[in-house]
């Protein structure tokens, strides 16, 4: 019942009669969403922490959701119609609906706006993020110990300082632990579209990869990876376990579940504010995947203990000595990067090959 008042009320916004199928003494939460409930990946984490606002709170709450928007004008409709629906607060959770969600949010003062990965906030515009770049380490801690060619292929969506930070921090565990490893990266200038995530892995096969990392949000890399038959994948931003135990060998889990819930009661209590979160593996905002047997015990027990060092802060993801990709000094032995270097990350580190492309 509550999925069906759920999908009614969808239907109901995208025609302009959103409000009427709400009772007035419920809280109203949107969430506007760049890919599909379906697509195993960063949307469908997304709806799952939204049915777990649903599990929460019960009849106290009636969310709403529009999948598949645009990022760029229809986003900015889309919110706006949610706005004039009635809704108290509005998660807008992809990168491209920051300037729609400022442009919004300054016509409604009385609505409460939450932007995922974004860095620009407004009295009532928060933002919101996780420390993927620390799942990246594991990652790249697992594939630089499991490559056999010492090629590992990465599937990046947008140039944007969020997936340059994953890039890197991926490079510098792998080449850690394998000073031989390389990194081939392909664009896909998408954040889901699984046939071009497909050619992308299949593209990297054939260069020689054999570890596949992606932060696009379609299972379709691990759907090649599989037909590959000797290349292992990590899942992205969900579990995406169907094709565990191999060649899905782990997963960065993003858990927005616990921030939800803890927005939503603020706005009920009337205590919610403008804040900046930032948080990962210490809250549990980002999660390790179970690593899987196919990943021997030894690598298994050291990328667990690094899980744990970056969970309870006795290391940091990116600590130096570093350079650049130019040989210029970034970080001194044992120093370690500024948040604000990080959130406006802009290049790559000393050893990853090619350019980060301007648009």
């Amino acid at each position: 019942m509550r999925v069906l008042k759920t999908l009614l009320a969808t239907a109901a916004l995208a025609t302009g009669l959103g409000t009427a199928a709400m009772a007035e003494d419920k809280t109203k939460v949107g969430f506007v969403y760049v890919g599909s409930i379906g697509d195993g990946g960063w949307t469908y984490e997304h709806n799952k922490s939204r049915l777990a606002v649903e599990e929460h709170f019960g009849d106290k709450v009636e969310t709403t959701y529009v999948e598949n928007v645009p990022e760029g004008p229809d986003a900015e409709r889309v919110m706006t119609q949610m706005a004039l629906s009635g809704h108290d607060l509005i998660f807008t959770t992809s990168f491209g609906y920051m300037d729609p969600t400022i442009a919004v949010a300054a016509k409604f003062p009385d609505v409460k706006f939450e932007h995922a990965t974004g860095y620009k906030q407004a009295d009532n515009v928060s933002v919101y993020s996780a420390r993927f770049y620390e799942g990246r380490a594991v990652q790249g801690h697992i594939a630089g110990k499991m490559t056999k060619s010492n090629i590992i292929g990465y599937i990046a969506s947008f140039p944007i300082p969020e997936v340059i930070r994953g890039i890197n921090s991926a490079y510098i565990h792998a080449k850690k632990v394998n000073p031989d490893v390389q990194f081939k990266i392909i664009w896909a200038y998408t954040w889901f579209d699984p046939a071009k995530e497909a050619d992308a892995a299949k593209a990297l096969i054939e260069q020689g990869a054999d570890v596949i990392l992606q932060h696009t949000d379609s299972t379709a890399p691990q759907a090649a990876a599989k037909e590959a038959g000797n290349v292992i994948t990590f899942g992205q931003a969900s579990d995406m376990s169907d094709y565990a135990p191999f060649p899905r060998v782990s997963s960065i889990i993003d858990n927005w579940a616990p921030y939800y819930i803890a927005r939503t009661q603020a706005v009920m209590d009337g205590t919610w504010e403008s804040v900046s979160t930032w948080d990962g593996i210490s809250t549990g905002m980002v999660e390790i995947g179970e690593i899987t047997d196919a990943v021997p015990a030894d690598v298994k027990a050291e990328a667990i203990a690094l899980r744990d060092s970056l969970s309870d802060g006795s290391y940091h993801a990116f600590t130096g000595p570093l350079n650049k990709q130019d040989g210029s000094t970034w970080l001194a032995d044992g120093e370690t990067a500024d948040d604000g270097t990080l959130a406006g990350m802009g290049f790559y580190v000393e050893g990853i090959e090619g350019e980060i492309p301007s648009n």
